[in-house]
């Protein structure tokens, strides 16, 4: 099994008992202007954002192709009495989030400037290296709860290896992240190597919903509406989940431990179901998997829980969670954005004392060795 089911519960975890003491996953820091990350960009890729912008792996320049529910996807009290987008202000994140719910670690996941969706490959990697360094910079820096995330585009795979090892010299970042829509699947051997850097250096890979890879986000293409674009979030983390595990990473980086974030864990049953019976019936197409999907699925994948897909009747998220495994949950808010979970009232069934303890704490403290 693995160290995360084994781990003892530490002391100081045990005499928490009627603390929260939430490692938060998934919270959105934001730039507050350009200004922020210019300084950790060379001349030549500055002058690029401000003459140039984005050109964006979609067939829509300057904007998404789906217009947010809300402007930058953001709660309607999450606007910083500072001015500048919503996580962009630390005091008022402190205020608002980290401090009144006892965050004790919240994991950075940075989205702005399309991340990992420029066409320019070598200017994404410029704003990939910027935004690594300014988030030590802006926030772990200046808040030691906020640990910073390596950002690497996997397309280039030459950028991203420099970059990660870059940064692991650094060593305050507790993860490698990469795009859940790219340009290919992310079980193709194109991106190994990305995978064996991260196991070398004992860094969990974590998939964050979101980008564009220049394809439709879904299998029947393009969506009308922004709850249908989000709604395949879902869809994208099980095809990606699908194609890690039958390309055969977890079997050929047996210590590489890989986390989807904001993708929600509901669809996992039937995902993982569904590859079993396919393994049965073509076993012999896939020789280099050792054993059921499943298994892999339950030995080297986290998922952090939100957004939670909540039954109307408690029961059946209970029988969920206890499917997926209590080891394999990450509590995440997805702060400051319009769906956050609000941890005293994400679960809408009954936890136990421990179960409690691993998801909003001791699964992540061991995952990310914090």
């Amino acid at each position: 099994m693995s160290d995360v089911i084994d781990r003892p519960i530490l002391a100081e975890e045990a005499a928490a008992k009627s603390r929260l003491r939430i490692i938060d996953c998934d919270v959105h820091p934001s730039i507050h202007a350009h200004s922020d990350i210019e300084q950790f960009m060379p001349k030549r890729w500055q002058e690029h954002l401000r003459t140039y912008g984005s050109h964006l792996r979609t067939p829509y320049i300057g904007t998404t192709p789906y217009p947010r529910s809300s402007p930058l996807i953001a709660r309607r009290d999450a606007w910083p009495p500072t001015g500048g987008p919503p996580g962009s202000d630390l005091d008022f994140m402190r205020k608002q989030h980290l401090d009144p719910l006892d965050i004790e670690y919240g994991i950075l996941q940075v989205l702005d400037l399309f991340i990992f969706s420029q066409q320019n490959l070598e200017f994404g990697a410029a704003i990939q290296r910027a935004i690594n360094d300014w988030q030590l910079a802006f926030w772990s820096d200046r808040d030691p709860r906020l640990k910073a995330s390596i950002l690497a585009g996997q397309d280039d795979t030459q950028l991203a290896i420099a970059e990660i090892e870059r940064c692991a010299k650094i060593g305050r970042y507790v993860q490698i992240n990469v795009c859940p829509r790219a340009n290919e699947p992310l079980g193709r051997r194109r991106y190994w190597p990305i995978y064996a850097r991260a196991q070398e250096l004992g860094l969990p890979l974590g998939i964050h919903v979101g980008g564009y890879g220049g394809h439709a986000p879904t299998g029947g293409g393009w969506p009308s509406y922004y709850a249908e674009e989000h709604q395949s979030n879902a869809h994208t983390m099980a095809a990606q989940l699908t194609s890690l595990v039958l390309e055969g990473v977890p079997e050929r980086f047996p210590n590489l431990k890989i986390i989807f974030i904001e993708g929600g864990f509901g669809w996992i049953p039937s995902a993982t179901w569904r590859m079993d019976r396919h393994f049965e019936a073509f076993r012999s197409e896939v020789p280099h998997l050792k054993r059921r999907p499943s298994e892999y699925v339950k030995e080297h994948f986290w998922f952090t829980t939100q957004p939670i897909d909540e039954p109307d009747e408690g029961k059946h998220l209970r029988s969920l969670i206890e499917w997926v495994g209590v080891d394999r949950l990450l509590f995440s808010s997805d702060y400051p954005h319009w769906d956050f979970d609000d941890p005293r009232y994400a679960f809408r069934t009954p936890l136990t004392e421990t179960e409690r303890r691993k998801i909003f704490n001791g699964n992540a403290r061991a995952l990310y060795k914090l």
